[in-house]
């Protein structure tokens, strides 16, 4: 009788001790699974805000110097490409945002040299962005 209590006793520990390195091994499987997932998005967010600073530098330059050669429209094509693609790697209204920066700078490029609006209607939208970076980037845990 003694003998089948220990035997018992023996079993149930197991179980328990099975479960719960079950639960521990499956928490920290989902905990690294959100931290590379909150890895790759504050990546893509970083990434976005140097492309933003580059963009809006690249507009000032050719409206305010006048500098086609250093603010090529070209350059301006490939951040705001750039842009778009990095934030699919975001949220949806980071995506959202980055979207219509495109639809912007796609309307204006060709005017940034002589249109004051041009220019304040794609640094609103690159300030748009970067507001909707620092909020995700905020919510990230």
């Amino acid at each position: 009788m003694r003998m089948r209590q220990k035997l018992q006793l023996y079993q149930i520990s197991v179980i328990f001790s099975m479960v719960f390195a079950l639960i521990g091994f499956s928490y920290n499987t989902w905990r690294l699974e959100v931290t590379e997932h909150n890895s790759n998005i504050r990546l893509a967010c970083f990434e976005i805000l140097k492309e933003l600073a580059a963009l809006e530098q690249l507009v000032y330059i050719a409206h305010y110097d006048g500098d086609m050669v250093t603010a090529s429209p070209r350059k301006g094509w490939i951040k705001v490409g750039l842009i778009q693609d990095f934030s699919y790697l975001t949220n949806e209204e980071v995506k959202d945002k980055a979207a219509t920066l495109h639809t912007t700078w796609s309307n204006n490029w060709e005017s940034i040299t002589t249109s004051n609006q041009s220019v304040e209607l794609i640094v609103r939208d690159i300030d748009n962005v970067k507001t909707n970076i620092k909020a995700l980037l905020i919510t990230l845990k």
